[in-house]
Order: structure tokens, then sequence, then C-alpha cells
């Protein structure tokens, strides 16, 4: 037995039972050779089952009907800089994921990478929280600058690590850590004003032989770039 071969018997299984959920007591009662060999073999760092290796495996519709157990709750915060250590020497030479991903593959080790270290963070692992932070922000950089309904978190860095540290806080399910950031992200974008990112060579108005360029000029007082803005009688101002 080996993982592919536990991941096609589950979605074989679940397939043929269509539970309304399942869980590790369910795996344990339907498949327990199954069971067993998660039991042993698929383990996270600190070494707990890694349910969330499994189930992300596990064919989309089957993912949703997932019941992790319950987490406790109040638990202390700590730093522990030694579990997160393991985990990034381990993928050392795939962080560069959350920077340039080039394949669906690249995609999926970003979000086994994310999920291990937001379940370290919500076990109370303060720098496995600030680490997270850090690399899915190298993500989200490259998201602002490419979508424009995202633009508009644009000099927002403050807001935008406080909808991260919700994320890692409130995430449960088991699939995409990072398309969970996204859909936040793009949701929340909308208490703000929308950004409108313009070329310098067009023109001002389409009826407008001038471009934006010919209205930047060097403001007197301040040595900075300004551009003037033309009044309802033709005057232009800065």
């Amino acid at each position: 037995m080996n993982f592919d071969y536990v991941v096609e018997t589950l979605n074989k299984l679940l397939l043929r039972k269509k539970p309304d959920i399942f869980n590790s007591s369910w795996v344990l009662k339907h498949a327990p050779q199954c069971y067993r060999f998660i039991h042993k073999h698929v383990r996270t760092e600190i070494g707990t089952i890694d349910w969330d290796k499994i189930t992300y495996a596990l064919e989309r519709k089957h993912q949703r009907r997932w019941v992790p157990g319950r987490r406790k709750k109040n638990l202390a915060p700590y730093r522990n800089a030694k579990e997160v250590n393991t985990l990034l020497k381990k993928n050392k030479y795939k962080m560069y994921v959350f920077i340039a991903p080039q394949h669906k593959g690249d995609r999926r080790m970003r979000d086994i990478i994310s999920i291990s270290l937001v379940r370290l963070a919500q076990n109370g692992n303060l720098t496995a929280q600030r680490t997270a932070m850090k690399w899915v922000m190298y993500t989200v950089d490259e998201w602002i600058g490419k979508y424009p309904h995202l633009r508009r978190w644009q000099g927002n860095d403050a807001e935008v690590q406080k909808q991260l540290a919700g994320c890692i806080r409130r995430y449960r399910y088991t699939g995409s850590f990072i398309n969970y950031v996204f859909r936040t992200l793009e949701l929340s974008a909308r208490k703000f004003p929308p950004v409108y990112i313009y070329s310098l060579d067009q023109h001002i108005a389409w009826d407008s032989e001038k471009r934006f360029i010919d209205s930047v000029i060097e403001d007197p007082e301040t040595g900075k770039a300004r551009m003037y803005e033309e009044t309802m009688d033709g005057d232009w101002k800065i």
C-alpha cells in the first residue's frame, strides 16, 4: 500500500457511499487499512496526522465533504522557530513557488507549503504566522500588479496584513489556502474606491489633442512632478 493507492481507494469509497460529510472516524470505520497507513506514514513536521495532504489529493467533489476535527480554543500563543525551520528546510528549493510559480505543480506545492504553515499558526505558533504572511505576501503583491480589481489594495499594506491574519485564523476548508486568500481580498477590495491607471501617452479626452504627458511639469515649490488640470474656461492649473 502506498499514498496513491490510499487516495484512489478513498475516492472510490466516497463515490460509492456518498456520505454527506466524512472525517477521520469515517475513514477508520470504512477503510481501516487506509487509516492505518495514514496514521503511520502521513505526518506533519510536528508529528500529527496530515489530513490536509490526504484530502487535498482527493477529487474536488469529495474535498468539500471533509469535516476536520475540532481545534482547541484559546490556545496559548508561542514562538517556535524550530517547527518552522523544519518545514522550510524540507522545501528550501521550492519556495520560489510563492514568487514565480511556473505550472500547476508549482501552484499545488504553494498550497501544500502555505497550508502547513497555516496549521502551525493555528496551533498558536506566532513564528509560523509571521512566516506564512511573509511568503504569501509575495503572491499578493504579484496579484495587485496583475489584476485591476485587486489594485485597490495598492498602498494598503497594513490592511492587507490584517486580512491575511484573518484568513490564517479562519481557514478550515482543506482546499487551496491561496485561493481562499485571493477570494477574500477580491471581496474585501470593494470597500475601496477603484484605482485607475493611465498611460502618459493617452489623450486627456477622446476629443482632445493633448496627452497626459503634455500636462506634466515640475512644481517650482516642491520640485516634484505634477500635472496641470484644465479648468472650465480652458485655463490650466496645478
